[in-house]
């Protein structure tokens, strides 16, 4: 395979995981946010929403009650931000490296959880999910993904700044 077919490959599959990323996101936040039961979108149906997001976020057992409020009211609207930054692909090392480090801190806390053998709802994608073997095993795949779309973004920028530089300076002397 030519560098220039390894290349577009490796920039499609950077697209599929971004986009994959972003829609994870999107639906994740879209799921805390979406009234329950035959509730009509308004205000006060997502504030009860994000008010049973709340509780699934204390079961974690891991912050103080002001701490849980904030965290449930401010994580569903982050990460719907989040899955359209991915989306858009702008700063996309900058967006991937943000992904990557918030997978990476649900998933510690994720294991944390299942370790200490409490049975809790997961909350990643609204309410009702147990989390177990299934949820740590899609989470640490969710948190591969993203450190293969880091390391693709990190990458490519670097070829690119690469191929910008002046030719007559050695590439370990070419500005990033």
């Amino acid at each position: 395979m030519s560098d220039e077919a390894r290349g577009k490959l490796g920039r499609i599959l950077l697209l599929l995981g971004r986009v994959a990323l972003a829609v994870i996101f999107l639906a994740a936040a879209y799921a805390k946010l979406k009234p329950q039961g035959a509730m009509p979108w308004s205000f006060a149906s997502i504030r009860t929403s994000l008010a049973m997001f709340a509780m699934q976020v204390d079961s974690y057992q891991l912050l103080p009650e002001e701490r849980v409020n904030f965290v449930a009211h401010t994580l569903p609207p982050f990460e719907l931000l989040l899955g359209l930054w991915l989306l858009s692909g702008i700063g996309l090392r900058f967006s991937s490296l943000i992904t990557t480090l918030l997978l990476g801190g649900f998933f510690t806390v994720m294991v944390r959880t299942y370790n200490m053998g409490l049975e809790v709802s997961c909350g990643c994608f609204g309410p009702g999910e147990q989390l177990g073997v299934k949820t740590l095993l899609r989470d640490g795949s969710l948190l591969g993904l993203s450190l293969a779309v880091m390391v693709g973004a990190f990458v490519l920028s670097r070829r690119a700044s690469d191929e910008s530089a002046p030719a007559s300076l050695p590439a370990h002397q070419r500005a990033d």
